[in-house]
């Protein structure tokens, strides 16, 4: 910010150019003019006033800013929404990672988002209110789907390898032919789940709640981590395998 300074006008020529070399007149000439000019500029009220509006300026374009942030916001979710339904039935990414991502970070419900078939590995939807989606067939391997809602969500035959579910609320979630070798489903709610043909092999269980798990047959529950006691065998009896390798 320019600070207004009362000058005192400057000497006389004839003090100012006084034993000075004739080579130099020139220059002092110009240095004295100018000594003027900013004496008569300090005196002139229009400019101080030009540097109140300036920063008048500033604060107006402040307030306008964050007053439009929610315009913005809306504008940003509904590009989002676009990527993903103008991808809808592709394969590829299709930039839906960080749609998704982005939609969820501003707590946005995604109930219902089509993205089956989707390249979705290593998305992070920590929270995320998935209610009804349909995720089948989607790579998600690697993926952070803690304490999620995956209700009533379609993931047959998604890829879920080495993804964290903790947490997750998967009720009646059709998870059938679904890969979930190595995933963490440690206090995972799967009441209502189907996994009839799932790859549950080195899954975490620790705390899942499994007993009201909808049906079983087929699913590979070989090498099941932490497994809640009487699952091995509730399972087992529901014609569940225990293979180390897919094609025994």
């Amino acid at each position: 910010m320019l600070v207004r300074e009362l000058r005192q006008p400057p000497e006389p020529w004839s003090t100012f150019q006084r034993n000075r070399s004739l080579w130099a007149l020139p220059f002092r000439g110009l240095e004295w003019s100018l000594q003027w000019a900013a004496y008569y500029l300090s005196r002139w009220a229009l400019l101080e006033v030009l540097e109140y509006l300036s920063v008048l300026s500033v604060l107006f374009a402040v307030i306008f800013y964050f007053a439009e942030s929610g315009d913005r916001k809306k504008q940003k979710h509904y590009q989002a929404w676009q990527v993903i339904n103008t991808a809808q039935g592709k394969g590829g990414s299709g930039g839906r990672i960080e749609a998704l991502q982005e939609l969820n970070l501003d707590h946005v419900p995604l109930v219902g988002v089509n993205a089956a078939g989707a390249f979705l590995q290593g998305i992070q939807l920590r929270g995320a209110n998935l209610l009804r989606a349909d995720l089948a067939a989607a790579d998600l391997r690697d993926s952070n789907l803690e304490a999620s809602d995956l209700e009533y969500a379609n993931l047959r035959s998604a890829n879920l390898r080495q993804s964290s579910l903790r947490h997750a609320r998967l009720e009646s979630a059709e998870l059938q032919d679904a890969d979930l070798a190595g995933a963490d489903l440690s206090g995972a709610d799967l009441s209502g789940a189907g996994l009839d043909d799932a790859d549950l092999r080195n899954v975490n269980l620790a705390g899942a709640h499994w007993q009201n798990i909808k049906t079983i047959a087929k699913a590979n529950i070989y090498g099941v981590r932490n497994a809640p006691e009487g699952f091995v065998a509730w399972a087992l009896g529901r014609k569940a395998v225990s293979l180390a390798r897919e094609n025994e």
